[in-house]
């Protein structure tokens, strides 16, 4: 009887380990890296992301360092409309520190938050105010949208890859 109840225990044991590794490779982050200019998916949405060069800001917005610019492609993939917001993209120094997306209207198409229609593609920018040095290295992050459901992020090398 004390060895049926240890098989059972043993057992119960071993499932429990499987499915939590289960579910731990499940929900890992998946990583893919690119380089400016190429395509790149994160969920149901395809991005192509360029360096567009810096810039000081405008007489509203002025940044403390130095403005970083980003072109944006975005064509959603899927059959169901999805969002894209500023919030999904970081851009990454050669120290490894991340830094967000700064909001502004720097022109017509600086990125909110925009509905995508399945297959069809907008052209946005965003930037990010960091301090820029052109001999570094940077490269940014795309995150999916929650309701995206998806473990995939980008990184995508910008400048001197």
């Amino acid at each position: 009887m004390v060895k049926i109840g240890a098989v059972i225990i043993f057992t119960a044991i071993i499932v429990s380990m499987a499915a939590g590794m289960y579910m731990y490779t499940q929900y890992q982050t998946n990583y893919i890296t690119s380089v400016a200019g190429e395509i790149v998916t994160v969920g149901p949405v395809e991005y192509v992301i360029t360096f567009e060069g810096t810039h000081k800001g405008s007489k509203e917005v002025v940044p403390e360092n130095t403005f970083v610019k980003i072109g944006i492609t975005a064509k959603n993939i899927s059959n169901e409309k999805t969002r894209l917001t500023g919030g999904q993209f970081y851009i990454v120094d050669e120290k490894e520190q991340k830094h967000k997306a700064v909001y502004g209207e720097f022109s017509s198409k600086d990125l909110f938050i925009e509905w995508l229609e399945p297959n069809k593609p907008i052209e946005i920018t965003t930037q990010f105010d960091i301090p820029f040095d052109e001999e570094k290295q940077y490269k940014i992050i795309i995150r999916p949208q929650k309701e995206q459901s998806t473990v995939d992020t980008a990184v995508v090398c910008i400048t001197n890859c």
